[in-house]
């Protein structure tokens, strides 16, 4: 049984009392920023009406994909509704390490740009019938880490940001003196992309600017542990421990 099916049927078995009951839909959501168009993917349950609290869900380097999607569905059984927002383009899905560094690098090295699209991704967000702007948190894999805690540090006015296996460094000019909800770090003691220093520099950080945060560490667990696809990394304790943290902070900060 491979990865992906092991995972999917462990977590069928975590999901709520409503996915009894469930009448999920999933689908893609075409929206635009400037001239380009981008393609969300949004996963409700139906039955709960409209106004659901919702998860917002950015994706790794290799863009918005079935790994999001599922995510997305599971978060709709949990009974939220869930949006994944695209922040490289319609159609855009990178397979070579090659053109991933090359699409993340662009936006490390334009953070207005980033922020522009995460604005653009947002807005598609709010504009779904099932989504509840007063109630929202933002999560992310990789990549998608790195770039909540941006949405952290702009200031979103979100009930929380929970970064998994992300980026953990703060770029020269930046601080977390706008954060508007409260952090959730949930990481690996063997990610050599984002290392113990980074996780001790951040919370030195948050201390000092006085943010709420959690961060809870995985024992040997290595960059990319959720990733139910990574052969040689993916770690299925870890992955279960942070899903049930991640129910968790939700059950806390939305319901």
């Amino acid at each position: 049984m491979s990865r992906l099916i092991t995972a999917i049927t462990v977590f069928g078995l975590l999901a709520s009392s409503q996915a009894l009951h469930a009448e999920i839909v999933s689908k893609p959501v075409s929206y635009t920023h400037g001239d380009a168009a981008f393609e969300g993917y949004i996963a409700y349950n139906r039955a709960l009406g409209d106004d659901q609290p919702t998860v917002v869900i950015v994706h790794d380097w290799d863009g918005l994909g079935e790994y999001e999607r599922m995510r997305a569905r599971m978060l709709a059984h949990e009974g939220y509704a869930a949006f994944a927002i695209d922040l490289f383009g319609e159609g855009v899905r990178p397979e070579s390490i090659e053109r991933r560094r090359e699409l993340t690098g662009a936006l490390y090295a334009d953070r207005d740009r980033m922020r522009a699209l995460i604005d653009s991704g947002m807005d598609a967000a709010f504009d779904q019938r099932a989504t509840d702007i007063a109630k929202m948190v933002a999560i992310g894999y990789c990549f998608g880490g790195a770039v909540v805690l941006e949405m952290a540090r702009a200031g979103l006015p979100l009930e929380g940001f929970v970064s998994f296996h992300g980026g953990l460094g703060t770029p020269e000019g930046q601080d977390y003196t706008d954060v508007q909800g409260e952090l959730l770090i949930l990481h690996g003691s063997n990610d050599a992309v984002a290392p113990m220093e980074d996780i001790s520099s951040l919370a030195d950080r948050l201390d000092a600017d006085g943010v709420d945060y959690q961060i809870e560490i995985y024992g040997g667990a290595r960059h990319a542990f959720t990733d139910w696809e990574a052969e040689d990394r993916y770690d299925p304790q870890a992955d279960l421990k942070s899903w049930q943290a991640l129910r968790t902070f939700l059950g806390d900060t939305l319901n």
